[in-house]
């Protein structure tokens, strides 16, 4: 097993109406990248992230353990056939979580955290999946792009 920690906090980038539903649903979109379906944050609050990924808002986790666990358990729901990990990312060399965590050095000031799960039969399809970890808002907040964190 992977030794590491999650950190404090987590930060998620986007539209405002999106990270709406996923602070009061806790609804999510995994997405396809190096063979495994990903669900990306970042380690930072950092104003130039809100120009990178078009972003009026960002959702803020400060649970990340309550949370990541709530990930894990939706996802085993949804594929039980997966098998997924999180870790941070790494930039410029190959990950020893491999590819998927494994990104160019120019995309370093993202500084991700990603949670990724790889299927455990051949041939099942990398299509998006929806999955929902329930209400947030005991230990999350949405700030808009103006908003400053000390």
């Amino acid at each position: 097993m992977h030794d590491y920690q999650r950190p404090p906090t987590l930060y998620r980038y986007g539209i405002h109406e999106d990270l709406e539903l996923a602070l009061t649903q806790g609804q999510f979109i995994l997405t396809p990248a190096a063979s495994c379906l990903t669900l990306s944050f970042s380690q930072v609050w950092e104003p130039r992230l809100f120009e990178l990924f078009a972003a009026d808002s960002c959702l803020i986790i400060h649970n990340t353990e309550e949370f990541g666990e709530r990930v894990h358990r939706a996802v085993q729901r949804a594929l039980p056939s997966w098998a997924g990990i999180d870790g941070a990312v790494e930039y410029g060399v190959r990950a020893a979580l491999g590819a998927a965590f494994s990104k160019t050095a120019a995309e370093a000031p993202e500084q991700e955290w990603q949670f990724a799960w790889r299927a455990m039969q051949a041939n099942l399809s990398l299509n998006p999946v929806l999955i929902k970890v329930g209400s947030l808002e005991n230990f999350a907040e949405l700030r808009k792009r103006d908003t400053y964190l000390a």
